[in-house]
């Protein structure tokens, strides 16, 4: 864990640098855009004792906003919802089980561009924290109790993740991405990207008392956005 709080430290040290920067380059002119996006997320959590999981389909969406200096180096702040979680691996059953999150995110990034003035490439990075707003459980048996169920795979599994009610709702974390801006207009642009958030946060309790040491959640992103550039 204290190596990802180091990396985590670094990372912010580098975005407020970055204000800094930006600030100090007076002599270019600032281009601003308002935009907004979504997609498709994949996500799962990793649990130590580790679990046979899956990833977990969702959706993701939201409203950013980004300022640039002419060259290559901007800011962008973005609010988000995103569905996280993750589900069983019952392969080979008929059973099923998920436990689907959905959050609020800030991620805080550096933005990093280059290319024509028509198609850009560009490398996001940077800190993120979220808030669960709420969590649910799909399953087609009795997860309380699946030692009763018939049919259960129960060799070499662990079965407590499903029975822990989400204590810790507050996550932060790592996030990066790249992908590509096409300027279709001169003030209007589509953005395909792609994206992983490592999160840092346990979502349950994780004191050497508890069941699980680390259950930190995962995802990749691929959304489609579209921004436009106010000045």
């Amino acid at each position: 864990m204290r190596p990802l709080r180091i990396l985590l430290l670094t990372l912010m040290s580098a975005f407020i640098a970055g204000i800094f920067t930006a600030s100090a380059q007076r002599h270019y002119v600032p281009h601003v855009h308002v935009g907004a996006h979504g997609g498709v997320s994949l996500s799962t959590v990793s649990f130590f004792p580790s679990v046979k999981d899956k990833m977990l389909q969702g959706a993701q969406f939201g409203i950013s906003v980004r300022y640039a200096e002419e060259r290559h180096v901007g800011l962008l702040a973005e609010l988000n919802i995103e569905e996280r979680g993750w589900a069983e691996d019952l392969s080979g059953t008929p059973l099923e089980y998920s436990h689907r999150t959905t959050y609020v995110e800030l991620p805080l990034l550096t933005h990093i561009f280059f290319g024509s003035r028509v198609v850009k490439c560009f490398f996001n990075l940077g800190p993120e924290i979220g808030l669960m707003l709420s969590d649910k459980v799909n399953s087609n048996f009795d997860y309380h109790n699946p030692e009763s169920v018939a049919g259960f795979p129960q060799d070499n599994r662990h079965l407590e993740q499903m029975k822990l009610e989400i204590t810790n709702r507050f996550d932060y974390g790592i996030t990066a991405g790249a992908g590509v801006e096409f300027v279709i207009r001169k003030r209007h642009s589509l953005l395909l990207e792609g994206r992983y958030y490592f999160g840092l946060g346990n979502i349950f309790p994780s004191a050497k008392k508890d069941y699980f040491s680390s259950s930190r959640g995962s995802s990749i992103l691929i959304t489609l956005g579209y921004m436009f550039r106010l000045k």
